[in-house]
């Protein structure tokens, strides 16, 4: 999610997957049980405004769901993001491997008559960049792309499934700025990042660990954008899905479920936000949201919170919270 300009959120959408099209014949798939997966195009960008109105900027992107096997979770569109008042989009459905033959996972430049125009490719840029060490029991050819922040003229996104975070122009170069898959201080497992938000010169990023969750395995790094180098900044998190800063230079993590296992609907009401001040010092504010999967700082100072974005009942709508910052 993002707010623009006008003070409208723009939020990004992952449709309702599709068993239109499968392509296991046409190129490598998924890993059994996430694949092979089936796609279709309903995706979406939404804006809501200031009422709570919501309408589609852009809709028939490219959506994408898991086998059956692991519960039919969908892709879709995966982050928005501006850059002086345009919008851009990450997609995280598309591609082959997705179901969809004959796309491929873009970063699109959302223009002011609901087309869009590729920036960059970044299916392709996956597939002619491997990481130092790819998991070959849950791999995925297109990535699924899931958070990017603006920084100037260029937007920093990130793929957990490939552990990277990458850099691309507006003018769509892409290169690697973190291959995460390499092991690093105090770590050996595999860490997905997930959440991102930029804080003056150092990028923050959220991780999500492997199913069976294990509470208190996620944290939170600190990446210099000037150096690449890297450390952690917070340990003792659970499936961290979204961040944003707040006054006082205090982060806040969203943590989309807090108790281990896998996945369903003992989860539901597991989800929090915790603050964590410049110290390190750890706080929860929110509780029992369910299935959250992304947070944002809305001009009012509160914190806006995605919830039902992940499963959820059958049927059940996602929606949008409203989160005060305690003072």
């Amino acid at each position: 999610m993002a707010f623009g300009p006008n003070g409208d959120l723009y939020v990004a959408e992952g449709g309702f997957g599709g068993s239109q099209t499968t392509t296991t014949a046409d190129c490598q798939q998924v890993p059994s049980p996430a694949g092979p997966y089936s796609g279709a195009f309903s995706a979406r960008i939404s804006k809501i405004n200031r009422h709570g109105v919501r309408s589609t900027v852009v809709g028939g992107l490219p959506s994408s769901e898991t086998s059956p096997a692991l519960g039919k979770l969908v892709s879709g569109v995966g982050d928005v993001a501006f850059i002086k008042g345009t919008l851009y989009a990450l997609e995280a459905g598309a591609g082959c491997s997705h179901g969809l033959k004959g796309t491929d996972n873009l970063l699109l430049r959302v223009n002011h008559n609901g087309s869009t125009t590729q920036v960059a490719d970044l299916s392709k840029f996956l597939k002619a960049n491997p990481i130092a060490n790819p998991d070959a029991a849950d791999f995925e050819p297109d990535g699924t792309w899931y958070g990017m922040v603006s920084v100037g003229r260029e937007l920093y996104a990130i793929e957990p499934n490939h552990q990277e975070l990458d850099r691309i122009t507006a003018n769509g170069h892409t290169s690697r700025v973190v291959d995460f898959s390499k092991s690093f201080p105090g770590n050996t497992d595999w860490r997905g990042p997930t959440a991102i938000v930029r804080n003056g010169r150092f990028l923050y990023i959220g991780t999500l660990t492997p199913f069976p969750i294990v509470v208190g395995k996620a944290q939170v790094l600190k990446v210099d954008l000037k150096t690449g180098r890297f450390s952690v900044f917070a340990n003792g998190l659970t499936t961290v899905l979204g961040l944003t800063f707040g006054p006082h230079d205090r982060l806040y993590a969203l943590e989309s479920m807090t108790t281990p296992g896998f996945p369903g609907p003992g989860e539901l009401g597991t989800g929090q936000v915790v603050q964590i001040d410049p110290s390190g010092k750890q706080k929860v504010i929110a509780t029992k949201l369910s299935f959250p999967t992304a947070m944002t700082l809305g001009p009012d100072g509160a914190l806006y919170v995605s919830n039902l974005g992940f499963g959820g009942p059958t049927n059940t709508a996602g929606e949008i919270v409203r989160v005060s910052i305690p003072r």
